[in-house]
Protein backbone atom coordinates (compact mmCIF):
# COMPACT_ATOMS: atom_id res chain seq x y z
CA UNK A 1 0.00 0.00 0.00
CA UNK A 2 2.76 2.56 1.22
CA UNK A 3 4.78 1.76 -2.56
CA UNK A 4 1.33 2.60 -4.25
CA UNK A 5 0.78 5.73 -2.60
CA UNK A 6 4.72 6.84 -2.94
CA UNK A 7 4.48 5.91 -6.86
CA UNK A 8 1.09 8.44 -6.94
CA UNK A 9 3.01 11.22 -5.14
CA UNK A 10 5.86 10.84 -7.19
CA UNK A 11 3.69 10.30 -10.08
CA UNK A 12 1.60 13.70 -9.36
CA UNK A 13 5.38 15.72 -8.79
CA UNK A 14 7.24 14.74 -11.98
CA UNK A 15 3.93 15.70 -14.26
CA UNK A 16 3.53 19.04 -12.59
CA UNK A 17 7.38 19.25 -13.10
CA UNK A 18 6.73 18.53 -16.83
CA UNK A 19 4.04 20.68 -17.45
CA UNK A 20 4.95 23.57 -15.49
CA UNK A 21 8.72 23.68 -16.08
CA UNK A 22 9.61 21.59 -19.12
CA UNK A 23 11.64 19.65 -17.73
CA UNK A 24 12.54 17.82 -14.11
CA UNK A 25 10.50 14.68 -15.08
CA UNK A 26 13.30 12.07 -15.99
CA UNK A 27 15.74 13.78 -13.27
CA UNK A 28 13.14 13.24 -10.45
CA UNK A 29 11.98 10.17 -11.50
CA UNK A 30 15.09 8.08 -11.45
CA UNK A 31 15.57 8.52 -7.88
CA UNK A 32 12.12 8.26 -6.75
CA UNK A 33 12.17 5.23 -9.14
CA UNK A 34 14.99 3.81 -7.13
CA UNK A 35 14.93 5.26 -3.59
CA UNK A 36 11.77 5.27 -2.81
CA UNK A 37 10.05 2.31 -5.13
CA UNK A 38 13.27 -0.05 -4.95
CA UNK A 39 13.61 -0.57 -9.19
CA UNK A 40 16.64 -1.21 -9.70
CA UNK A 41 18.52 1.71 -11.66
CA UNK A 42 18.23 -0.20 -15.16
CA UNK A 43 14.96 -1.05 -14.97
CA UNK A 44 14.37 2.59 -13.63
CA UNK A 45 15.73 4.00 -16.29
CA UNK A 46 13.91 2.00 -18.67
CA UNK A 47 10.78 2.93 -16.64
CA UNK A 48 11.57 7.08 -16.81
CA UNK A 49 11.59 6.86 -19.84
CA UNK A 50 8.13 5.54 -20.86
CA UNK A 51 6.81 7.54 -17.69
CA UNK A 52 8.52 10.56 -19.19
CA UNK A 53 7.41 9.88 -23.16
CA UNK A 54 3.69 9.50 -21.96
CA UNK A 55 4.10 12.80 -19.65
CA UNK A 56 5.70 14.74 -22.46
CA UNK A 57 3.15 13.77 -25.00
CA UNK A 58 0.44 14.75 -22.89
CA UNK A 59 1.82 17.92 -21.77
CA UNK A 60 3.33 18.85 -25.72
CA UNK A 61 -1.01 18.43 -26.31
CA UNK A 62 -1.90 20.46 -23.60
CA UNK A 63 0.90 23.57 -24.64
CA UNK A 64 0.91 23.37 -28.67
CA UNK A 65 0.43 26.93 -29.19
CA UNK A 66 3.43 27.84 -27.33
CA UNK A 67 5.76 25.51 -29.28
CA UNK A 68 8.23 26.49 -31.38
CA UNK A 69 8.12 23.49 -33.84
CA UNK A 70 11.31 24.34 -36.28
CA UNK A 71 13.48 25.21 -33.12
CA UNK A 72 12.04 22.16 -31.60
CA UNK A 73 12.68 19.57 -34.32
CA UNK A 74 16.01 20.70 -34.93
CA UNK A 75 16.98 20.36 -31.47
CA UNK A 76 15.26 17.35 -31.31
CA UNK A 77 16.40 15.70 -34.69
CA UNK A 78 19.62 16.26 -33.83
CA UNK A 79 19.58 14.16 -30.49
CA UNK A 80 18.35 11.53 -31.99
CA UNK A 81 22.05 9.56 -33.50
CA UNK A 82 23.69 10.20 -30.31
CA UNK A 83 20.70 9.63 -27.86
CA UNK A 84 20.68 6.02 -30.38
CA UNK A 85 24.49 5.69 -29.80
CA UNK A 86 24.27 6.47 -25.87
CA UNK A 87 21.92 3.83 -25.81
CA UNK A 88 23.97 1.41 -26.58
CA UNK A 89 27.19 2.79 -24.52
CA UNK A 90 25.19 2.76 -21.45
CA UNK A 91 25.64 -0.53 -20.08
CA UNK A 92 29.21 -0.21 -20.24
CA UNK A 93 29.57 2.52 -18.02
CA UNK A 94 29.72 2.18 -14.23
CA UNK A 95 26.45 3.41 -12.55
CA UNK A 96 28.24 6.07 -10.13
CA UNK A 97 29.77 7.52 -12.99
CA UNK A 98 26.77 8.07 -14.83
CA UNK A 99 25.22 9.41 -11.48
CA UNK A 100 28.32 11.66 -10.86
CA UNK A 101 28.25 13.30 -14.70
CA UNK A 102 24.59 13.68 -14.35
CA UNK A 103 24.68 15.43 -10.83
CA UNK A 104 27.33 17.73 -12.71
CA UNK A 105 25.56 18.62 -15.86
CA UNK A 106 22.52 19.48 -14.10
CA UNK A 107 24.27 21.88 -11.28
CA UNK A 108 25.91 23.67 -14.62
CA UNK A 109 22.40 24.28 -16.09
CA UNK A 110 21.43 25.27 -12.74
CA UNK A 111 24.11 27.63 -12.49
CA UNK A 112 23.44 29.18 -15.92
CA UNK A 113 19.95 29.42 -15.29
CA UNK A 114 20.38 31.48 -11.75
CA UNK A 115 22.98 33.23 -13.23
CA UNK A 116 21.30 34.66 -16.35
CA UNK A 117 20.11 37.83 -15.46
CA UNK A 118 18.86 39.24 -18.46
CA UNK A 119 14.88 38.93 -19.14
CA UNK A 120 13.96 35.88 -21.52
CA UNK A 121 13.67 37.01 -24.49
CA UNK A 122 12.14 35.58 -27.67
CA UNK A 123 12.97 35.68 -31.45
CA UNK A 124 10.21 37.93 -32.77
CA UNK A 125 9.65 35.19 -36.21
CA UNK A 126 7.76 33.20 -33.21
CA UNK A 127 5.23 35.34 -32.20
CA UNK A 128 4.57 36.33 -36.45
CA UNK A 129 4.46 32.70 -37.21
CA UNK A 130 2.76 31.35 -34.05
CA UNK A 131 -0.96 31.23 -35.53
CA UNK A 132 0.67 28.37 -37.89
CA UNK A 133 2.60 26.85 -35.06
CA UNK A 134 5.96 27.69 -36.42
CA UNK A 135 9.17 28.66 -34.45
CA UNK A 136 12.33 30.93 -34.54
CA UNK A 137 14.17 28.70 -37.06
CA UNK A 138 13.11 30.42 -40.22
CA UNK A 139 14.72 33.51 -39.11
CA UNK A 140 17.99 31.85 -37.32
CA UNK A 141 21.40 32.58 -38.22
CA UNK A 142 23.52 29.85 -39.16
CA UNK A 143 25.53 30.42 -35.64
CA UNK A 144 22.50 30.21 -33.92
CA UNK A 145 21.55 26.96 -35.89
CA UNK A 146 24.96 25.16 -35.45
CA UNK A 147 24.45 25.67 -31.72
CA UNK A 148 20.57 24.79 -31.44
CA UNK A 149 21.99 21.36 -33.21
CA UNK A 150 25.06 21.09 -31.26
CA UNK A 151 23.24 21.46 -27.90
CA UNK A 152 20.18 19.03 -29.44
CA UNK A 153 22.89 16.39 -30.14
CA UNK A 154 24.20 16.94 -26.49
CA UNK A 155 20.89 16.47 -24.84
CA UNK A 156 20.53 13.30 -26.98
CA UNK A 157 23.68 11.70 -25.60
CA UNK A 158 22.26 12.88 -22.11
CA UNK A 159 19.07 11.23 -22.76
CA UNK A 160 20.45 7.76 -24.13
CA UNK A 161 22.88 7.40 -21.19
CA UNK A 162 20.61 8.66 -18.05
CA UNK A 163 17.50 7.33 -18.37
CA UNK A 164 15.88 10.98 -18.68
CA UNK A 165 14.37 13.23 -21.19
CA UNK A 166 17.19 16.18 -21.43
CA UNK A 167 14.51 19.22 -20.93
CA UNK A 168 17.01 20.26 -17.48
CA UNK A 169 19.13 21.09 -20.14
CA UNK A 170 17.25 21.75 -22.87
CA UNK A 171 15.22 24.68 -20.77
CA UNK A 172 18.69 26.57 -20.93
CA UNK A 173 19.68 25.67 -23.73
CA UNK A 174 16.77 27.78 -25.68
CA UNK A 175 16.46 30.50 -23.56
CA UNK A 176 20.39 30.86 -23.23
CA UNK A 177 21.06 30.12 -26.80
CA UNK A 178 18.17 31.24 -29.06
CA UNK A 179 17.07 33.76 -26.54
CA UNK A 180 13.56 32.25 -26.54
CA UNK A 181 10.68 33.71 -23.65
CA UNK A 182 10.82 31.08 -20.82
CA UNK A 183 7.45 29.80 -21.66
CA UNK A 184 8.45 29.56 -25.21
CA UNK A 185 11.47 27.26 -23.68
CA UNK A 186 9.23 25.31 -21.51
CA UNK A 187 6.66 24.31 -24.68
CA UNK A 188 9.68 23.82 -26.80
CA UNK A 189 11.36 21.68 -24.42
CA UNK A 190 8.82 19.24 -24.53
CA UNK A 191 9.00 18.02 -28.10
CA UNK A 192 12.64 17.53 -28.03
CA UNK A 193 11.79 15.27 -24.58
CA UNK A 194 9.51 13.57 -26.36
CA UNK A 195 11.73 12.75 -29.42
CA UNK A 196 14.64 11.44 -27.15
CA UNK A 197 12.63 9.36 -24.99
CA UNK A 198 11.01 7.80 -27.63
CA UNK A 199 13.96 6.92 -29.50
CA UNK A 200 16.17 6.35 -26.12
CA UNK A 201 13.01 3.49 -24.72
CA UNK A 202 13.04 1.99 -28.00
CA UNK A 203 17.22 1.13 -28.06
CA UNK A 204 16.81 0.51 -24.62
CA UNK A 205 14.24 -1.94 -24.93
CA UNK A 206 16.13 -3.36 -27.76
CA UNK A 207 19.32 -3.65 -26.29
CA UNK A 208 18.50 -4.31 -23.09
CA UNK A 209 14.97 -5.89 -22.49
CA UNK A 210 13.91 -5.36 -18.62
CA UNK A 211 10.67 -6.03 -17.21
CA UNK A 212 8.84 -3.90 -15.52
CA UNK A 213 6.86 -3.71 -12.38
CA UNK A 214 3.85 -2.34 -13.51
CA UNK A 215 1.90 -2.06 -10.14
CA UNK A 216 4.75 0.65 -9.58
CA UNK A 217 5.09 1.94 -13.27
CA UNK A 218 1.28 2.09 -14.12
CA UNK A 219 -0.11 4.26 -11.37
CA UNK A 220 3.54 6.42 -11.53
CA UNK A 221 2.80 7.08 -15.30
CA UNK A 222 -1.11 8.03 -15.10
CA UNK A 223 -0.85 10.21 -11.59
CA UNK A 224 2.20 12.10 -13.58
CA UNK A 225 0.45 12.31 -17.12
CA UNK A 226 -2.63 14.07 -15.20
CA UNK A 227 -0.07 16.33 -13.23
CA UNK A 228 1.33 17.03 -16.69
CA UNK A 229 -1.92 18.47 -18.29
CA UNK A 230 -2.12 20.74 -15.04
CA UNK A 231 1.42 21.82 -15.52
CA UNK A 232 0.23 24.80 -17.67
CA UNK A 233 -2.44 26.11 -14.78
CA UNK A 234 0.65 25.94 -12.25
CA UNK A 235 2.94 27.73 -14.96
CA UNK A 236 0.19 30.06 -15.63
CA UNK A 237 -0.08 31.72 -12.56
CA UNK A 238 4.28 32.04 -11.72
CA UNK A 239 6.15 34.72 -13.67
CA UNK A 240 8.35 33.41 -16.42
CA UNK A 241 11.34 34.59 -13.90
CA UNK A 242 10.36 32.97 -10.93
CA UNK A 243 9.32 30.03 -13.15
CA UNK A 244 13.76 30.08 -13.90
CA UNK A 245 14.59 30.29 -10.80
CA UNK A 246 12.27 27.47 -8.88
CA UNK A 247 13.34 25.03 -12.37
CA UNK A 248 17.30 25.93 -11.38
CA UNK A 249 16.75 25.11 -7.39
CA UNK A 250 14.92 22.14 -8.35
CA UNK A 251 18.30 20.94 -10.16
CA UNK A 252 21.06 22.05 -7.58
CA UNK A 253 18.77 19.72 -5.00
CA UNK A 254 18.69 16.88 -7.16
CA UNK A 255 22.23 17.15 -8.21
CA UNK A 256 23.11 17.47 -4.32
CA UNK A 257 21.30 14.40 -3.66
CA UNK A 258 22.76 12.67 -6.46
CA UNK A 259 26.50 13.80 -5.70
CA UNK A 260 26.21 12.54 -1.98
CA UNK A 261 24.06 9.30 -2.95
CA UNK A 262 27.33 8.19 -5.64
CA UNK A 263 29.89 9.77 -3.11
CA UNK A 264 28.15 6.83 -0.47
CA UNK A 265 28.38 4.18 -3.17
CA UNK A 266 32.04 4.56 -4.44
CA UNK A 267 33.78 4.70 -0.77
CA UNK A 268 31.05 2.12 1.21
Amino acid sequence: MSGLLFALAAGAVVGLALGALGGGGGVLAVPALVYLLGLPPAAAATASLLIVTATSLTALARQSADVAWRTGLLFGLAGLPTAIAAGFAADHIPAPALTAAFAVLATIAATVMLRDTRAPTHDPGHDRNKSRGEGSVATMTRTSATKAAGAGAGLGAVTGLLGVGGGFLAVPALVTTLSLRMRTAVATSLLVILLNSAVALSTRLVTTPTSLNWAVVAPFAATAILGAWDGKRLAAKLSARTLQRVFAFVLLAVAAFMLVEAAIRTFR
